[in-house]
């Protein structure tokens, strides 16, 4: 199974694997899972990283992505242009991005942020 994996999904599995679900943690682990990662969630990393407010390194992301196998997914014009039919359920321009990326995909998303799920059609896995 393809799933894109919210930015916190990310840190969870670096800083505080035991905040991962118990389901999140066997999507991670499987082999049968295609884990995605939004280069949007790169860029919000490094965002908050200089803004003192994560201390993720860009070695330790480039290890995280490579310990858990994880590839990483470019935003496209096409994801993009979901975002105009995005309710504003979810004011993170992170956030939003990365839900019109699952939605130009297809993709269920594992988050822990239960405001996914108010977007309708939206797969949420946690």
């Amino acid at each position: 199974m393809r799933v894109l994996l919210d930015t916190a999904v990310l840190i969870y599995a670096v800083s505080t694997p035991e905040r991962l679900t118990k389901r999140a943690t066997n999507v991670l682990r499987s082999s049968d899972s295609i884990l995605e990662l939004s280069s949007i969630s790169l860029v919000e990393i490094a965002v908050k990283a200089s803004l003192g407010k994560l201390s993720l390194s860009s070695g330790t992301v480039r290890q995280a992505i490579e310990d858990l196998n994880v590839r990483v997914l470019s935003y496209t014009v096409e994801h993009a242009f979901h975002m105009f039919d995005l309710p504003p359920h979810h004011s993170d321009p992170f956030d939003r991005q990365i839900i019109s990326q699952a939605f130009a995909e297809g993709l269920p998303i594992v988050t822990p942020d239960e405001k996914f799920g108010l977007y309708k059609g939206l797969k949420v896995v946690w």
